[in-house]
């Protein structure tokens, strides 16, 4: 359990005021201390091409105290943004700040992309016969650009384990989100979260684009999925929850996914694992309870999905997540 160091890296550039968001969201997630959710929080260090440079932005003035090398010694590098000049094959970014991303993976740090960004990854080789995403906008370039990625256009973040990529705006902090959540636990990036008043975890793999957002009067899908959520510890079928809507199978299918990106049986499972996560979190019970209570059944079917989808068993997670006291009440 722990934060660590992160790099954000600003290309001395311009950027347009469209890209601010994703600079915005990780110094949001990153760059302010957080300590009451968890002490220590993360390091963040802005980093340039040329320290003390100045990125002329209409309304905005970017200053990176920190040059290339120190690359070579944070826990996690963030490409956040990379102007739309070298994203389209005019320019080719700076060969020094490429070198520093390679010897900086290759150290082992975690690598992160947001939106465009992943173009800077994609130069330094990192991406090579790797699953990669960016904003829907750019992944026709991507992949023209770069043939050797396996570029997905329709996902929302891509974690390949120590390189992780990310569509723009909201699924660049939807994947800041899930970096907290695998450092810090599920506690603390739901906590995060409420606090950024977005959604607790979306799935990686959800769609980008939906074709509406859930709300209350979503016809009928809003109030079945908060009530789902408060029963999770029953079995729950899609027959279950489309007659719960008053739609039929098949209407169901098709409203949840054009509300949420996602199918009835995945959105299902991402709750229960979410549900599971906090559990073994916050509670000391045993895991065959806590894999009740999520609705996964058995503790061989909780430590089947754990493995699958997280990469570890509940029992090294809890250990990883120890409880640290009384756990505010959860946003819905």
């Amino acid at each position: 359990m722990t934060a660590g160091s992160v790099a954000l890296v600003v290309i001395d550039d311009a950027i347009s005021m469209w890209d601010m968001y994703e600079l915005g969201i990780a110094t949001a997630v990153f760059g302010v201390a957080h300590t009451d959710l968890a002490d220590p929080w993360y390091e963040l260090r802005l980093v340039g091409p040329r320290p003390g440079a100045s990125a002329p932005v209409p309304g905005f003035t970017l200053n990176a105290p920190y040059g290339l090398e120190e690359l070579d010694k944070v826990d996690t590098v963030i490409v956040p943004v990379v102007p739309e000049s070298y994203t389209n094959g005019g320019r080719e970014l700076p060969a020094e700040l490429l070198d520093a991303l390679r010897r900086a993976a290759g150290r082992g740090a975690r690598m992160v992309s947001l939106c465009n960004g992943v173009f800077a990854l994609a130069a330094a080789g990192l991406l090579d016969g790797r699953p990669a995403t960016a904003h829907w906008e750019h992944t026709r370039e991507l992949a023209e650009l770069y043939p050797q990625v396996q570029v997905d256009e329709s996902v929302l973040y891509v974690d390949d384990g120590d390189v992780l990529t990310s569509a723009g705006l909201s699924g660049g902090l939807d994947l800041c989100l899930h970096i907290v959540r695998r450092d810090l636990g599920a506690r603390v990036a739901n906590q995060l979260a409420r606090r950024l008043v977005v959604p607790a975890h979306r799935p990686g793999g959800q769609a980008q684009y939906v074709e509406r957002a859930v709300a209350v009067t979503d016809d009928g899908i809003a109030p079945v999925l908060h009530w789902a959520l408060e029963h999770l510890d029953q079995p729950l079928t899609v027959e279950d929850l489309a007659a719960r809507a008053g739609m039929s199978v098949r209407s169901f299918h098709r409203n949840l996914r054009a509300a949420t990106g996602t199918s009835p049986m995945k959105w299902l499972l991402h709750q229960r694992l979410a549900r599971a996560q906090q559990l073994l979190e916050t509670t000391d019970l045993p895991v065959d309870q806590i894999s009740e209570r999520s609705g996964l059944g058995s503790a061989n079917n909780l430590r089947h999905h754990f493995a699958a989808h997280l990469g570890v068993a509940p029992t090294e997670y809890r250990r990883a997540f120890p409880c640290s006291g009384p756990v505010p009440a959860l946003q819905r």
